[in-house]
């Protein structure tokens, strides 16, 4: 199982990247009804559930059993002062073969904002796309008017590959998009 090959890592001043756990539930449904409003514009339509220890524990068993099945790869953010958890980065839909790619989506509370954290976690996930997963490619979408995760993706050596009109269904809307990939290395892919 790849999670098992992360080591936690820092990503900024007191706060560590490393794979999820069951035991998460609880900081996450914290975490989640905390940053509810800051999330929203960028999310889709969540059910309350989701913002219980109950729904957090059936996601995080939904997310730790697509890890094992090496179809995700599921990381949180914590403060190594308090436990809380302060923002999450995932690879999902990964694709080996001669695709080699799998997309990346990520989120910071919002009291941790302009810390660097965003571009750090990226830069952490995609080493660990390139040395333990063995990716070729990464893709990342935005909203076209979410300029802050931009600017992440540029920092972070991905370029933009184009816009998708009504790519997503966010916040109640289906809404336009901005494509960006970071090509990782150039090596074939593994047999």
């Amino acid at each position: 199982m790849i999670l098992r090959k992360i080591k936690e890592s820092p990503v900024g001043t007191g706060v560590i990247l490393r794979p999820i756990a069951i035991g998460d539930a609880k900081a996450l449904s914290a975490a989640y009804v905390a940053n509810r409003r800051h999330l929203e514009p960028w999310e889709p339509v969540r059910p309350e559930s989701f913002f219980t220890v109950e729904g957090q524990t059936e996601r995080v068993d939904g997310l730790l059993r697509q890890a094992a099945d090496g179809n995700l790869v599921p990381l949180v953010m914590e403060s190594a002062q308090d436990g809380r958890i302060v923002g999450a980065i995932t690879l999902s839909g990964i694709s080996l073969g001669p695709f080699c790619s799998s997309y990346v989506g990520y989120w910071v509370a919002g009291d941790q904002q302009g810390r660097g954290l965003a571009t750090a976690a990226l830069e952490q996930v995609c080493e660990i796309a390139r040395e333990i997963v063995g990716l070729h490619r990464i893709e990342a979408s935005t909203l076209i008017d979410n300029t802050t995760s931009q600017r992440v993706l540029k920092k972070c050596g991905f370029e933009t590959i184009g816009d998708a009109p009504q790519y997503l269904h966010i916040n109640g809307e289906w809404r336009d998009s901005r494509l960006f990939q970071r090509i990782l290395h150039d090596r074939a892919p593994a047999l």
